[in-house]
């Protein structure tokens, strides 16, 4: 998998700078040339790279690939700036609910790589409610096991859902009480920009891919 040149390069960043600073139509119009070359074609040349190697820890992977829309849902949300100054790619489980994705992420000021899962709108017919609990209450020393195997190389925090509120909760999800409420975990490691430019991102990629495709199958992947 290795890359003969860099998918990214500093413009990918320095046009989410930019963005961040002018986040108007006016600006984004003017610099549409900018993000289809800069950010839009090379998350497709990520995509195409790594579609073989997610297919190869999960054929039906690759039906639940994509990247992220930049134009932001500003309907219901308290941020009404119109684009996100970031980008994702995803390889989401083949669940018909919310479900869990492996995915890379970059932004202004970094660039992350990892697992996440969220319980949506409707967390009984999330993945979280339908598939991760079950498990975990039947396997109530999975989570513990997972932090020990991937706690010193990769972040981890989640959310719990309290009120309707969601509250950010730092470290590994202790138990099976707070799994009940939680609403969204990330498990990831953060690199510095400058690392998302090198030829070797995409070996670093697939080497979470691997470290954390484990934690995707168990949260939301049928049997």
């Amino acid at each position: 998998m290795a890359a003969t040149t860099p998918v990214f390069t500093r413009e990918t960043f320095r046009f989410f700078q930019e963005l961040a600073r002018n986040n108007r139509k006016d600006w984004m119009d003017a610099n549409r040339e900018r993000y289809q070359e800069h950010v839009v074609q090379p998350f497709r040349r990520l995509l195409d790279e790594h579609l073989p190697a997610v297919m190869k820890l999960d054929a039906n992977l690759g039906t639940g690939s994509s990247f992220s829309r930049i134009n932001r849902d500003i309907r219901f949300a308290k941020d009404k700036t119109p684009y996100r100054p970031q980008m994702y790619l995803k390889f989401a489980a083949p669940f018909a609910g919310d479900a869990g994705e492996l995915y890379v992420g970059l932004s202004a000021k970094t660039a992350t790589v990892g697992f996440r899962i969220y319980s949506g709108g409707k967390r009984k017919e999330s993945a979280i409610g339908k598939i991760a609990e079950p498990r975990i209450e039947k396997d109530g020393r999975w989570l513990a096991k997972q932090k020990t195997r991937l706690g010193r190389k990769y972040e981890s925090y989640w959310y719990a859902v309290e009120k309707k509120e969601w509250r950010e909760r730092g470290g590994w999800p202790p138990s099976l009480d707070d799994w009940k409420k939680l609403g969204g975990w990330i498990v990831r490691r953060k690199l510095p920009t400058a690392a998302a430019t090198r030829t070797s991102f995409t070996r670093d990629i697939a080497a979470v891919f691997r470290d954390v495709y484990p934690l995707l199958r168990f949260t939301s992947m049928e049997e």
